[in-house]
């Protein structure tokens, strides 16, 4: 029987994505996160809403946690914006302003492993052994 081509069990795939949005508009973006907040939460009052969307974190986090994505609807066709080009009229007072992914094969330690002690810094590239052990040595 011929073994399966393809993948290699175990093998780990990990997707970086940077996404940047510029605020055009903050009172937009402020009443467009309180308000996914409450679809969210639709027990809450105005007070209680406020309090819990109070800043930039804390309204993206709403839009990303009701939508999956800061700007979900982003995709314009055609070419992209110039450089330093904004999207003024947007109802949630942002203006997408780019998209990078990049895919790593590998990965050491998927994410999942390390249950609720993430890495320091979830983003770094992995080093290979030989790399770990001279940055080790260089740092006695």
């Amino acid at each position: 029987m011929d073994e399966p081509s393809g993948p290699v069990a175990g093998m780990t795939i990990s997707v970086r994505t940077r996404r940047d949005v510029v605020v055009v508009d903050p009172e937009r973006f402020m009443a467009a996160a309180r308000a996914a907040y409450r679809e969210l939460n639709p027990g809450l009052t105005d007070a209680e809403v406020a309090e819990a969307v109070a800043d930039v974190a804390d309204a993206a986090y709403a839009l990303i946690d009701r939508d999956g994505d800061l700007v979900p609807d982003s995709a314009r066709a055609g070419d992209p914006p110039l450089p330093g080009a904004r999207v003024p009229d947007r109802p949630d007072g942002l203006s997408p302003a780019g998209r990078v992914q990049e895919l790593v094969l590998d990965e050491p330690q998927p994410l999942q492993d390390y249950g609720c002690f993430l890495p320091e810094d979830v983003f770094a590239r992995p080093t290979a052994p030989d790399e770990q052990s001279r940055a080790e040595g260089s740092s006695s």
